[in-house]
């Protein structure tokens, strides 16, 4: 596995962890890959909250300026493209991408975020990330006090529910369809004058992204400026599992504080790891990781 496509790391991921992480390896006089589909899952979002120096900024912003200072690393480089399949080897991985590329390395470093599983209802998909949202500390600032939803069901629409109240006491839950919240949990509720809607939505009512009103399948609409949203995901790349890494009961991928899967070699980082989906989370994982890698690496030549 020599010559040119040979290196010490290959990062399969190009946005926040990603490039953390390359940018550890890169200071640390690491040959690496990036290999990156120029997709990242927030690109619909207008601003980034919650990251100190960045806060306000496009994400595009600082995925760009991120990429730039790691460029300047000259053991660093990145390869558009869309990582297909990974091989085992003696001396480390073989990978190949989409466009018939392959390439090997010592360790292999997924960064590839998640896939939210959009539910059909019409609109959602084109509210998402910009008024229908997921997490409070990136973008309830920016809605604080205002006529709000939540659209989630039982336990989780009740936790999720007392920490949007923190944020907004005009506040209504829809578990869209029957409810399975407990009795204690909707006195609850109802005692904080958070109304739970069981009519099944029929459509969020918007303009460019901006939500004006969900409308119900009854015929009947209500105003909101915003609506948090708890939905499925599955792993953006299945890469991982078929190399055998273990995921956790929520689904994301199993890794130490460093970034190590169960698979020796393998590392991962981002929003495939954890539940917090953040920039700042997604750098500090990257950060570690890179930084894990690295050590590996010196402990096997030393």
């Amino acid at each position: 596995m020599a010559g040119n496509n040979r290196y010490d790391v290959i990062i399969v991921g190009g946005s926040y962890a990603g490039l953390s992480a390359a940018m550890s390896l890169g200071r640390s006089l690491r040959k690496v890959l990036i290999i990156d589909s120029g997709l990242p899952c927030n690109r619909q979002t207008p601003h980034s909250h919650n990251f100190i120096t960045h806060d306000g900024e496009t994400p595009g912003a600082i995925a760009n300026k991120a990429r730039e200072q790691v460029l300047k690393y000259e053991t660093v480089s990145i390869q558009q493209g869309i990582a297909v399949s990974a091989t085992k080897k003696e001396d480390g991985f073989e990978l190949a991408t989409k466009d018939g590329m392959v390439f090997s390395a010592r360790k292999l470093l997924f960064a590839t975020g998640v896939k939210d599983m959009m539910p059909a209802i019409p609109g959602f998909a084109e509210c998402w990330g910009i008024t229908v949202i997921h997490c409070p500390y990136c973008h309830g600032y920016e809605v604080k006090q205002e006529k709000t939803g939540i659209m989630s069901n039982g336990d989780i629409a009740f936790e999720f529910s007392k920490l949007i109240n923190n944020l907004t006491k005009d506040l209504t839950l829809f578990t869209n369809g029957q409810s399975t919240l407990s009795s204690e949990q909707r006195e609850k509720l109802h005692t904080r004058n958070i109304e739970v809607v069981e009519t099944e939505i029929a459509g969020f009512e918007h303009s460019n992204g901006i939500l004006q009103r969900v409308l119900l399948k009854d015929g009947s609409a209500v105003p909101l400026k915003a609506m948090y949203a708890k939905i499925p995901f599955v792993q953006h790349c299945d890469i991982p599992l078929q190399l055998g890494c273990a995921l956790t009961e929520q689904g994301y991928i199993a890794v130490d504080m460093l970034g190590r899967t169960n698979v020796a070699g393998v590392y991962a980082a981002g929003d495939n790891t954890v539940m917090m989906r953040a920039v700042s989370l997604a750098v500090a994982g990257g950060g570690m990781a890179g930084a894990g890698i690295n050590k590996e690496l010196v402990d096997e030549s030393f």
